[in-house]
């Protein structure tokens, strides 16, 4: 571990400051959760542009900056395929596509929306799954929030994630989800605010974006690898040997750009719950593409803090990541050993906030996600069906707290990771990617029935469980990152990222076929009419002649499309 960050008393009295205005607005939103679903859906009351904010701070967790950061570290600019590939085309089928589905339906979560399109087991699986996937995620931001902490104020481990876990508690317990988006759109400001003098501070040390080049040339060449490989994202894309992140053009096209993109932003209910939250279908379709701006741009926020980070590690200019127990760079520190680097006291105060803000949107969006589908699609579905709303909220009230315990447990798996983005990539293949399969034939093809979507979805689970016990990582011992399965690992991947996209894409393939057939082999339960709404040829669509093209789901998708084509050109 290496030594602590030595704050101000303006920095402790900023990061003080911050955590009385989070409580407060848990405590003033109190008053108006007096229903259940103004606790897990605000109402359905948030307009869009505060909806699209809080669709994408819910995935600026500890995940988005601290990961994101440590990949961009440890993969360089390659990471920012997880915007410009592994993020805005899904963002625009979403809310082009998507949003009809799950806002015309009313139904109240993902699981739900299951159950009215395909049946009652195949609503449970995904429940069940959903579940423990958001616990898993809740813990990897606890975890990186506990690292901060002990970073900071030298605390005990244990001690810092029982603090990271109570944050957290208090506010959701009071505001439920309202109370969550708006500290969602308060924490995007910070985030900004906190980390944009960074960049600049970085990119003035190197010598601009040229002299970063050039230092990510050396960090690519003392690798093994040839130059450029830190700072292009498609040109050493031809072989897994050519670039640091391991994978080749189609797997990160097809397992990053297709399957866990499309799984986790079309079906993942933490996102699509702010969406569900908006005031009109209008605004509920307009939410992700809102959302899809700023988000091709963080990856300058965000990404470019790692790249700096090892660039000044292998120049030996007076600033090195710290390491782990085994020798290899603790690339998830990279975003607290840079702000300690760069920002003076006030400044630091600002972006440890911003920091700890990441963290807390990421955990709160979790929780709220979680508490909703335990409550509806679990609690009331088969434990208390007849139970009253004023008890529904109170089992939200409970569920969130036996949400954030479970979540502790979780956050000691991540500490077997040198970067969380890993871990959190592998949990998306075994839920997420089979998932967007059932999705996919069960909006486009009403002939897909609740036989394949069950059966379907656990052949794909299963798959991804056999793929993940039968291979490993290069250099890593066998059990949580696979091996499992086999006293000698059939395949090795580079790297961990590249195994968790071939996990995806055969999650994703094999419940699309296992579905195709077992539908064909069984038969319809739902007529035509019970699948309006619920199906794309069979769901009337509202006509938005009136409006100009850009402010159309349509044209606004286009445009963002093609902003991101734009980018990908620039740094291929």
């Amino acid at each position: 571990m290496t030594s602590g960050i030595q704050l101000g008393a303006i920095d402790y009295v900023i990061l003080f400051v911050y955590f009385l205005f989070v409580l407060g607005i848990g405590w003033a939103l109190k008053r108006y959760t007096k229903t259940s679903e103004d606790f897990f859906l605000s109402g359905r009351s948030i307009p869009a542009w505060i909806a699209g904010l809080a669709f994408l701070s819910a995935n600026l967790g500890a995940q988005e900056m601290i990961g994101m950061a440590a990949s961009g570290a440890k993969y360089g600019i390659a990471t920012s395929h997880f915007y410009w590939v592994g993020a805005i085309p899904a963002m625009v089928f979403v809310g082009v596509f998507m949003m009809p589905f799950y806002y015309g339906s009313r139904a109240r979560s993902v699981p739900e929306y299951l159950k009215l399109r395909f049946d009652e087991k195949t609503r449970a699986f995904n429940a069940i799954s959903f579940a423990t996937m958001t616990v898993f995620s809740s813990g990897i931001s606890m975890y990186a929030l506990a690292k901060l902490l002990e970073l900071l104020l030298g605390w005990d481990f244990n001690v810092s994630l029982s603090v990271s876990a109570l944050i957290v508690l208090a506010y959701i317990y009071l505001g439920g989800l309202t109370s969550a988006i708006y500290n969602e759109v308060l924490q995007f400001f910070l985030i900004v605010l906190g980390f944009a003098p960074l960049v600049f501070l970085g990119l003035r040390d190197v010598g601009g974006w040229s002299g970063l080049v050039g230092r990510l040339d050396t960090v690519a060449t003392s690798n093994g690898f040839e130059a450029g490989a830190w700072s292009h994202s498609w040109a050493t894309m031809g072989s897994p040997s050519s670039n640091p992140m391991g994978v080749e053009w189609f797997g990160m096209a097809m397992g990053l750009g297709f399957v866990l993109s499309f799984g986790y932003w079309c079906t993942d209910f933490l996102v699509v719950q702010r969406a569900m939250a908006a005031n009109s279908m209008a605004a509920a379709r307009r939410t992700p593409l809102i959302a899809a701006v700023p988000k091709m741009l963080f990856p300058f926020l965000i990404i470019f803090p790692g790249m700096i980070a090892i660039g000044l590690t292998y120049a030996d200019g007076g600033f090195t990541l710290p390491r782990m127990a085994d020798g290899s760079f603790d690339y998830t520190m990279t975003i607290p050993q840079l702000l300690a680097h760069y920002f003076p006291p006030g400044v630091l105060g600002l972006g440890l906030t911003a920091l700890m803000a990441s963290f807390m949107s990421g955990m709160a969006g979790n929780v709220t996600a979680f508490n909703t589908v335990w409550t509806y699609d679990i609690y009331q579905s088969y434990v208390r069906k007849d139970a009253s709303d004023a008890h529904l909220l109170w089992v939200g009230r409970m569920t969130t707290i036996f949400g954030i315990l479970a979540s502790v447990g979780t956050a000691y798996l991540a500490t077997r990771f040198n970067n969380i983005m890993d871990f959190l990539q592998l949990v998306f293949a075994f839920v997420n990617a089979p998932l967007f399969a059932t999705f996919l034939l069960g909006m486009f093809w009403k002939r897909a029935t609740g036989h394949g979507a069950f059966f379907g979805l656990v052949s794909g689970t299963l798959a991804a469980a056999l793929h993940h016990g039968l291979t490993l990582p290069v250099g890593a011992a066998a059990g949580i990152k696979g091996g499992w399965l086999a006293t000698a690992p059939l395949h090795q991947y580079t790297s961990e990222m590249a195994q968790n996209f071939w996990t995806a894409i055969w999650a994703w393939t094999v419940c699309f076929l296992a579905t195709i057939a077992i539908s064909l082999a069984t038969a319809r339960t739902k007529s035509d009419e019970d699948l309006k709404g619920l199906v794309w040829a069979l769901t009337p669509r509202e006509k938005e002649e009136h409006l100009p093209w850009w402010k159309t789901p349509e044209g606004l998708g286009v445009a963002v499309l093609l902003m991101a084509i734009a980018l990908n050109v620039m740094f291929w």
